[in-house]
Formats: C-alpha cells, sequence, structure tokens
C-alpha cells in the first residue's frame, strides 16, 4: 500500500510538471497494483492524451467505464478523442505547455476563477491544454476569451465582462490561462498584471460583482457630469463679468438663474 502512494504521488507530480511520460509510466503501475483505482486509469487517459496516443487513452478511459459506468470524465474525455482523430483535426494540434505548479496561486482582489459562458466550438475545445495562454478581447462592453491563434473559446459572464471593460479601457492589463476545461465547461484564471493610472485605488476582483460594476459605472458617471460643470461654470464667469456692467436691475434680468435651476442644469 505504502509503494502504491509513492507511486500515486510520483504520477501526479509527473502531471504538474508536464513529464507526460513519467507520468504514463508511474500511473501504469499502480493500475498493474491495484486494477480497481478508478483515479489511476482517468490521469492515465489524461497522460495518452497529452503525450498524444490517443488510442492507448481511449483504453484506459474505457476501462475506467467499466470501474464507474457513468463516469462523466471518462465519457467526456471520450467524445473528446473522438474529435481530435477527426479527419479535419488531426492536423491541429494541443498547445505544449510546460506547466507552472505556480501559475494559478491566488493572490486576493488580483485574481480570479471565471466559468465561461457561450462556449465555442467543440473541436475547438477538444485542442485546450492546463495552462494554456488565452487572450482577453474586449468587444461591446463584453470580454472574449479566444485562443492565441484567434479561436473562440467562449465569453466571460456579462457583470464581470462589463466591470473587466471598465478596467481594460482604463488601461488595466491582464493575462488569461485556461485552468480547467471538458467539452461543456471552460474555466479560465485571470491575473491582474498592471493597474492604469485611472484605476490605481480599484480592486480588480472582490466577491461582490454588482458592487464592483456600480462603483465603477458611477466613477464614469461623476466623469462625465464633471466635464459638464466645468463647462457650466465657463459660461456663469462670462455672463459674471458681462454682468459687472449693468446696473442691479438689468443684472436681474440677463442672469434669472436660481440653485434650483443650476441643480437642474446639472441634471
Amino acid at each position: 500500500m505504502y509503494d502504491k502512494e509513492i507511486l500515486e504521488r510520483q504520477a501526479i507530480e509527473a502531471a504538474i510538471n508536464s513529464d507526460w511520460k513519467s507520468a504514463i509510466k508511474f500511473n501504469k503501475k499502480v493500475v498493474a497494483k491495484d486494477k480497481k483505482n478508478l483515479s489511476a486509469f482517468l490521469r492515465l487517459g489524461f497522460a495518452y492524451i497529452q503525450n498524444n496516443e490517443l488510442t492507448n487513452a481511449k483504453k484506459s478511459y474505457k476501462q475506467a467505464l467499466k470501474l464507474q459506468a457513468k463516469n462523466l470524465l471518462a465519457q467526456d474525455s471520450l467524445e473528446r478523442i473522438k474529435i481530435l482523430e477527426g479527419k479535419k483535426n488531426k492536423k491541429s494540434k494541443m498547445a505544449f505547455v510546460r506547466f507552472d505548479p505556480n501559475l494559478f496561486l491566488e493572490i486576493p482582489g488580483k485574481t480570479k476563477s471565471i466559468n465561461l459562458v457561450k462556449l465555442g466550438q467543440k473541436s475547438v475545445l477538444a485542442h485546450l491544454t492546463i495552462g494554456q495562454s488565452v487572450e482577453l478581447n474586449p468587444k461591446k462592453r463584453k470580454i472574449e476569451v479566444r485562443t492565441e491563434t484567434n479561436e473562440y473559446i467562449g465569453s466571460v459572464p456579462d457583470d464581470l465582462s462589463k466591470t473587466l471593460y471598465l478596467f481594460i479601457k482604463g488601461e488595466n492589463k491582464y493575462r488569461g490561462f485556461v485552468q480547467d476545461f471538458s467539452l461543456n465547461k471552460v474555466t479560465i484564471f485571470i491575473k491582474e498584471i498592471k493597474k492604469g493610472k485611472k484605476y490605481a485605488k480599484y480592486t480588480s476582483f472582490t466577491n461582490d460583482v454588482q458592487h464592483d460594476l456600480a462603483r465603477l459605472q458611477e466613477k464614469e458617471k461623476q466623469e462625465t457630469s464633471g466635464n459638464l460643470e466645468d463647462d457650466i461654470d465657463i459660461t456663469n464667469n462670462e455672463i459674471d463679468n458681462f454682468a459687472d456692467d449693468l446696473s442691479a436691475q438689468e443684472e436681474k434680468i440677463y442672469l434669472p438663474y436660481s440653485s434650483d435651476d443650476e441643480d437642474n442644469d446639472d441634471e
């Protein structure tokens, strides 16, 4: 039992380091000792896929289904393999990623894991790799997520899209990576790498997306209102200078502004 635990740890460490040949070797040793080890068969299937050994990957996932007939990961992976084996996809290769174990280190306020919506085609999702860099493309107040070759993966949910749109518009910089995926779900990890001056005092990610969006929209509104107030001040100053030459009676005629009127102008 002790030897098996060591082998499992070695298999996991090999996968973390993207050493798929070693991951295959250690997982094969685990299943040789324990033919009912579902997790080891699933890890073995994944390692085979990463090493582009699709036939062996299918065998591993089918063995996993014998142990657990309704295992969703195995079912999804077999569907993925079918797509990868298709004629149209044989020429496409999965991105090779030297996985950094610290890549998904969470930093409060500066990182966030996000489940994408409106996912792209399965033929694109099938070729994704954990740790793969993705592009965040602002588009009409929404954020599309695409591969580095511009293939559409999915979109950031609306509320967070609007928040990120305003931050990016304010010259904040972010990077995104594939954290987890299947043909029906994609999770990306977003890191803030630079703050723009406009939102330097604002936190990129909090637990309350609605509040984040509201405070950013209020700032935008205040800046717009401030510009309008500047215009009104200039106009009033010109009128005041002109009014200095008028009599008190004329001044009342030419300056019919009350505090209520000024409030209405601001609106």
